[in-house]
């Protein structure tokens, strides 16, 4: 049989300009150019390897599939950039746009930065993430399926309705992190943030360490093994619980039920009378200052 080879179309050193400007471009390279300007220049694209490209304007890359980038830079004008588009990977890049991945499936980054991440990856899917920094309230609504291994976040309400996330050796400084969320496991992570965690299910932090006002409240079935909770106070509030925490707590109020080990616990409270206090069990390496 004769081999049928596929043409691959290369596009090199161009500035290309105007609405659509390779629209529904399929099996093809572009590399070292620039996309000055005119929306949507990707849109509805295909088989596409993108080197030390230039994103300028808004866009970019919507309703495309197996999409491979390194090297680019989307500045901060080609915002909202890559929404409905499957099976991409960017390595190696800068991305300061704001809301860039939504509503997409099959992502990974890799060396990534994402200098203006407002309202980045949401309602994503099979997302993974190594070495990427973001900055930008709001990172991760609603996704799900999402690997995560050296992150470091800085940004309020990350993660908020995530499913099926798992966490490796991150720093996330964010307020209001995980709320609404289902099987989630963080391990050997730094979280600093208020209201950790709020509403969610089945959340695991293993060998983090967690500073955090009212965290771990309204939870169901949330555990922590080998943690520091540091300036942590009023806790687990109508919470599951089973905790194993190697410092001091400065308080704890009204758990459901479950098992709360640690160093020391400055106060205990009991406030609701709905709350049995003998359902959860606390253990404590020092004595208990207050039980109220």
């Amino acid at each position: 049989m004769q081999e049928i080879r596929q043409h691959i179309q290369e596009i090199n050193q161009e500035v290309l300009t105007g609405e659509r400007a390779l629209f529904k471009i399929h099996d093809a390279k572009i590399f070292d150019s620039v996309f000055q300007d005119g929306e949507s220049p990707l849109k509805e694209s295909r088989n596409l390897t993108l080197e030390n490209d230039i994103f300028r304007w808004k866009y970019p890359l919507w309703y495309s599939e197996n999409i491979t980038g390194e090297n680019l830079t989307m500045t901060e004008t080609a915002r909202s950039g890559i929404w409905y588009t499957k099976n991409i990977t960017i390595k190696n890049s800068l991305l300061q746009a704001p809301k860039i991945f939504r509503r997409a499936e099959k992502i990974h980054l890799e060396n990534v930065q994402l200098t203006n991440a407002q309202e980045t990856l949401w309602n994503c899917s099979e997302i993974t993430l190594n070495h990427v920094t973001a900055v930008g309230d709001y990172f991760g609504m609603n996704s799900k399926k999402i690997k995560i291994a050296d992150f470091n976040l800085s940004g309020n309400y990350a993660f908020d309705g995530a499913r099926d996330l798992e966490i490796k050796n991150a720093h996330l400084n964010t307020k209001d992190a995980f709320w609404n969320c289902q099987r989630v496991v963080v391990r050997d992570s730094i979280i600093v943030g208020e209201y950790l965690g709020w509403n969610s299910e089945d959340i695991t932090f293993i060998n983090c360490t967690i500073e955090s006002n009212q965290g771990l409240c309204y939870m169901k079935n949330v555990t922590l093994i080998n943690c520091q909770l540091l300036h942590t106070d009023l806790a687990f509030e109508y919470s599951t619980v089973d905790a194993q925490i190697t410092t001091e707590i400065l308080s704890v109020k009204n758990p459901i039920s479950g098992t709360i080990s640690a160093q020391g616990i400055g106060e205990i409270i009991f406030d609701d009378p709905t709350i049995e206090k003998n359902a959860t069990k606390i253990i404590c390496q020092e004595e208990i200052s207050d039980v109220i």
